[in-house]
């Protein structure tokens, strides 16, 4: 069967209550914790901005909660305003690494060698792109690297001004 003859499926979306309700600051995630973990990405996350430091413990929080303590987080320093070396969330150490992993990714870490790679989605993006960016990022066959699922919901210069910026909050 040729390429073309294969039927495009849309990518599946998040169930509409739970699309609707995806705001800055929220973590998606599909978390396997087996060996078979298939997909690229494990899930996605939606920072409200550029600080590190206000940003992060959210995540660490939601995130120690299913996988237990995090004891690294990986990310890349030009993405954000600024890195310490280090961040103490929860009475625990978590040790920032800047990894030239791109801004669209942040590498977790728990014990010594289980990482988690979560999609990025730049504060800056429109709700619909982000919620389609997340919802891609999530799915358990995704083979789709993090820029390029950014590239592909973001909205090209055609479609400036046909967002409506107030509908992120």
């Amino acid at each position: 069967m040729a390429e073309s003859d294969i039927p495009h499926t849309p990518p599946l979306l998040l169930p509409d209550a739970i699309h609707r309700a995806v705001n800055p600051g929220t973590a998606l995630l599909r978390l396997e914790t087996t060996r078979s973990r298939e997909g690229l990405l494990d899930g996605a996350w939606w920072p409200r901005t550029r600080d590190i430091e206000t940003e992060l413990p959210a995540l660490i929080g939601v995130l120690t909660g299913h996988l237990g303590p995090i004891t690294r987080v990986g990310v890349d320093a030009s993405a954000w305003n600024a890195l310490p070396p280090r961040l103490i969330i929860d009475d625990q150490v978590v040790h920032l690494d800047s990894d030239p992993v791109g801004d669209d990714t942040v590498l977790i870490t728990r014990g010594h060698n289980d990482h988690f790679a979560l999609l990025v989605v730049p504060p800056d993006t429109t709700a619909d792109a982000a919620r389609e960016a997340m919802a891609r990022a999530v799915r358990a066959d995704n083979i789709t690297e993090a820029a390029q699922i950014l590239i592909a919901t973001t909205p090209g210069p055609e479609d400036a001004g046909a967002g409506d910026p107030a509908a992120r909050t």
